[in-house]
């Protein structure tokens, strides 16, 4: 208590160990003194124009004319107004002012006990634990509340919130720096770093997790004491709260949620709090080492239904019919905030995350619809779980309703046990999507029409996002048409189509004979699957001659072997284009 006794008992102010760091006037460090004098004496709450009369007395109203003085330590941090506690300084008038009580803040009375403000920062290490971590990310939420508390009670300028900026400054430095040394994951960075949040997302994330360290439930739930924290002015707090309204990336990647209440004033609050998933995942960081990914794995080791896709290529990588890219574009803005605030607000969408489609593609084989559902699947971060079609039917009576019914309830329990939702694709889903048989007396067609009501009833249920291929559109029952979002069609690509896929896919680092031009190969009309497979025996021909040159007439002989093979009708290739 040195600094304090000290203080007190210094008649030469300007003396004190301390005034050094008061950055005030010796007056003002008087009034702090005889402050200081009565609390130590058990006078906590201290009438301001008592104050003011035991030190300059009433004569002339003398005391009135010290009033900027009260105003100056309150700005500065030194002392808190009590009466006025959501209003600042400057609001109030010197009337309002005088007959106010005021109390030492929390601030000066640490620098009366230790002597300085100075803040201890973590050396530069890495982070040996998220414990350590997390430490470091309180102290700084600490700093964001009592700088929200300070500027309820100063100018944005005063004094006191520069020192907490310039601690916040310090703090902030120090744990980039930490972060940057430590090679062990931390958990929490890694949830910032998936869900791409942004500083302020981070800090309100950072002060629910606080609570759920603390154990407390009411302090910085509150929207509005969250909304304060992040914010530095009125603007900044209307601006802010969509951070934690619905279509917000922390509501939306289901990260927090909240819970509604009735307010003593017949409103409605919400409290907020961290999602029990990714609470579990921070507080037991080594319970959970084998991803989604894995275990997904292991689950379709499990079964025989579907075959697991990872995606290599993106919709970026495939040649698209320019009515197909917006059409599959669009699909991809349900990924968008604020789409899926407003689809949720109009009715149209219940769930809060995850993409909502039930999607056929339509055209002959080798036509890139796999391809493009893949690519899809890769552009929407998602894995893919192919079934073939083809292996529904059972010559057992009744086993094809089940096998149908097996699919779903399947794909079902591999997304509950993985909670992720990977796209569903039906390949070659002809069987199911043709028109059902009216005059059904046979067995089989029986059979078959019952399968189809099935399937049927089952995409009428499915939620998620599920992609159905078929040759044959011209066949599709109209009942099964109505139950797709989108019904997009895989044709013949023009001349300039043509020409961008032999140019994506010639590749970059082989020699061709002088003059070799790749716009003489885009006029032989073939499909997408064509071109690979032209493209695949052409290089096996040329890696087999001495001088391992591509030439056009080997292309030529390619694509006359590659017609005359042909089955059926190559007229339509892998391009798309969106039914009207």
């Amino acid at each position: 208590m040195q600094f304090l006794i000290d203080f007190l008992e210094n008649n030469n102010i300007e003396e004190c160990q301390i005034y050094e760091h008061l950055k005030c006037s010796a007056t003002e460090a008087m009034l702090l003194q005889s402050m200081t004098k009565e609390y130590v004496l058990g006078s906590v709450d201290l009438s301001v124009s008592d104050i003011l009369i035991k030190l300059f007395g009433d004569k002339n109203y003398l005391h009135l004319e010290q009033l900027p003085l009260v105003r100056d330590l309150i700005e500065q941090g030194w002392i808190v107004q009590n009466s006025f506690l959501n209003s600042k300084a400057a609001d109030i008038s010197n009337l309002e002012l005088l007959n106010s009580s005021v109390t030492l803040s929390s601030a000066f009375l640490k620098l009366l006990e230790e002597g300085t403000l100075e803040v201890v920062l973590p050396a530069i290490t890495p982070y040996e634990d998220h414990l350590e971590y997390l430490k470091d990310q309180f102290f700084r939420i600490d700093l964001y509340q009592k700088l929200s508390h300070a500027k309820h009670n100063a100018t944005d300028d005063s004094p006191s919130i520069g020192r907490i900026k310039a601690k916040l400054q310090l703090l902030e430095s120090r744990i980039n720096e930490r972060i940057k040394v430590t090679e062990n994951e931390i958990v929490v960075e890694s949830i910032f770093k998936e869900n791409e949040l942004g500083p302020k997302e981070q800090l309100i994330f950072l002060a629910l997790l606080k609570e759920e360290y603390a154990g407390e439930f009411e302090s910085l739930r509150d929207m509005n004491t969250l909304i304060s924290l992040i914010s530095f002015d009125d603007y900044e707090k209307i601006k802010n709260r969509s951070l934690l309204e619905e279509g917000s990336k922390l509501i939306e990647n289901l990260i927090i949620d909240y819970d509604e209440m009735l307010s003593t004033f017949g409103g409605v609050t919400r409290s907020f709090f961290i999602s029990e998933e990714i609470l579990q995942k921070i507080m037991h960081p080594n319970k959970e080492k084998k991803s989604k990914k894995i275990k997904l794995d292991m689950l379709i080791g499990e079964q025989e239904l579907f075959e697991l896709i990872d995606p290599k290529t993106t919709l970026e990588d495939v040649i698209l019919n320019p009515q197909t890219r917006e059409v599959l574009d669009n699909l991809l803005k349900q990924i968008d905030k604020n789409v899926v605030k407003l689809l949720r607000e109009w009715g149209v969408k219940e769930r809060r995350s995850g993409i909502d489609a039930k999607i056929l593609f339509y055209g002959p084989p080798g036509t890139g619809k796999t391809m493009t559902a893949v690519s899809l699947a890769k552009s929407m971060k998602k894995r893919v779980l192919s079934f073939d079609c083809s292996k529904i039917l059972s010559k057992y009576v009744g086993e094809s309703e089940k096998n149908v019914r097996n699919i779903f309830d399947t794909y079902k329990e591999l997304c509950k046990k993985t909670k992720s939702e990977p796209l569903l694709l039906l390949n070659e889903a002809d069987q199911f999507l043709s028109s059902r048989s009216t005059d059904a007396n046979s067995g089989a067609d029986k059979m078959h029409n019952q399968m189809q009501n099935i399937f049927l009833e089952q995409i009428e249920r499915f939620d998620g996002l599920l992609i159905a291929t078929t040759n044959l559109l011209e066949t599709i029952d109209p009942a099964f048409s109505r139950r797709f979002d989108y019904k997009i069609a895989f044709e013949k690509p023009d001349y300039k189509q043509r020409l961008e896929l032999w140019k994506k896919l010639l590749p970059e680092n082989a020699h061709y004979e002088e003059g070799f031009d790749s716009e003489k190969l885009a006029h032989f009309p073939l499909t997408g699957g064509q071109i690979r497979l032209v493209l695949k025996n052409t290089a096996l021909k040329v890696a087999t001659k001495e001088e391992p040159i591509f030439c056009f007439e080997d292309f030529k002989a390619a694509i006359e072997r590659e017609s005359k093979g042909a089955f059926g009708d190559t007229k339509s290739v892998g391009f798309m284009q969106h039914l009207t």
